[in-house]
């Protein structure tokens, strides 16, 4: 994981693990692009969270995260960061944590 990474720890922009990410075209991409940017843009054909994306391949979060932030760079992800008042996360995106872990 570090050469896909450049050996970056930590994505360019704040990227909270609880954001949404989407594929931004509905082709696959080529073979022109790493392995883990394939695996990423199929899977968030349904959006999915930068945690779900990090379980669901097997990678380190911190992976992930730099990994969804380059791709948004490049635009072939989309990501909606979720909106904190005041510095505190929503109140609304906590329940539906904790209902998606009961259903576990």
């Amino acid at each position: 994981m570090y050469a896909v990474t450049g050996g970056r720890t930590a994505p360019r922009n704040g990227l909270a693990m609880e954001a949404l990410v989407s594929s931004a075209t509905s082709a696959q991409l080529g073979m022109a692009y790493p392995r883990e940017y394939r695996a990423i843009s199929e899977l968030c054909r349904q959006v999915r969270s930068v945690a779900e994306v990090s379980a669901l391949l097997a990678i380190p979060l911190g992976v992930a995260r730099v990994l969804v932030a380059d791709m948004e760079a490049e635009g072939l992800v989309r990501v909606y960061q979720p909106q904190h008042e005041a510095g505190r996360p929503d109140t609304r995106l906590l329940e539906r944590v904790l209902t998606g872990l009961r259903r576990l």
